[in-house]
């Protein structure tokens, strides 16, 4: 089996009922693969579901916070390929937040993914991957969030040490900077989208946003690229170097 397409390969998508995990699936789906996307939404998952295909994809609603719920998941999944964990809500804030912001991170994105792998691990073929999600904030951090960017350099320093556990099964991670997808925006108005959007943009190399589609071609690459493990990806337009 060639190590640069998915075809014929079943991939798991945590939260893949939008942004970079849908276009994730999109990309799957393109190369021959059947996905299995989970999320808290049933309606977002059907609507995704009748998107992508429906003899292609499978669907289940999952809290990914909830550790019984992942166990109990793979157990009904079985046997995979591929997994991509980009499921997580949090709220970004200074070393003076509540107990509650500080930790909403970890709580809703590190430790999510930290136990997706415990159990999707055994359910894994040995020439699979494991693809987890930081961000570029962990690398370049402002002055709004210490513990979220405490949480991305935790997440980077987990792929690693998964990377050495885990082989031959590969583990990676993406760690993009803004992409613009609804899920980062759902609620807001329109007017503080694109202040925000504008202010990334002034801050990276590239002077624009990246897509979703972009960012989920980096996915891919880690998914098919027999030949690296333990290494982090930065589709994030250059914000770390600037």
């Amino acid at each position: 089996m060639s190590t640069l397409t998915l075809q014929n390969q079943r991939v798991v998508i945590i939260g893949g009922s939008s942004g970079i995990g849908l276009a994730t699936a999109k990309q799957a789906v393109e190369q021959g693969a059947s996905v299995v996307l989970a999320g808290r939404s049933l309606d977002k998952l059907e609507l995704a579901q009748e998107k992508l295909g429906a003899d292609s994809v499978e669907i289940y609603t999952l809290d990914n916070k909830d550790e019984e719920q992942l166990k109990s998941f793979f157990e009904q999944v079985g046997p995979f390929d591929h997994l991509f964990t980009p499921g997580a809500s949090y709220v970004r804030g200074p070393i003076t937040s509540s107990a509650e912001v500080a930790r909403s991170c970890f709580d809703a994105k590190f430790w999510p993914q930290y136990n997706a792998v415990k159990y999707g691990a055994p359910q894994m073929r040995p020439n699979g991957s494991v693809v987890l999600m930081s961000g570029a904030f962990g690398q370049r951090p402002l002055s709004d969030g210490a513990s979220y960017a405490a949480c991305n350099g935790a997440i980077e320093s987990l792929g690693k040490a998964l990377a050495v556990e885990l082989a031959p099964i590969r583990v990676n991670v993406i760690s993009p900077g803004t992409i613009h997808t609804e899920f980062n925006w759902e609620g807001a108005e329109q007017a503080v989208r694109d202040e925000s959007y504008d202010a990334y943009a002034k801050i990276n190399l590239l002077g624009r946003i990246g897509t979703a589609a972009e960012a989920a071609h980096t996915v891919v690459y880690l998914m098919t690229n027999g030949y690296t493990t333990g290494s982090t990806l930065f589709p994030d337009g250059g914000y770390i170097l600037r």
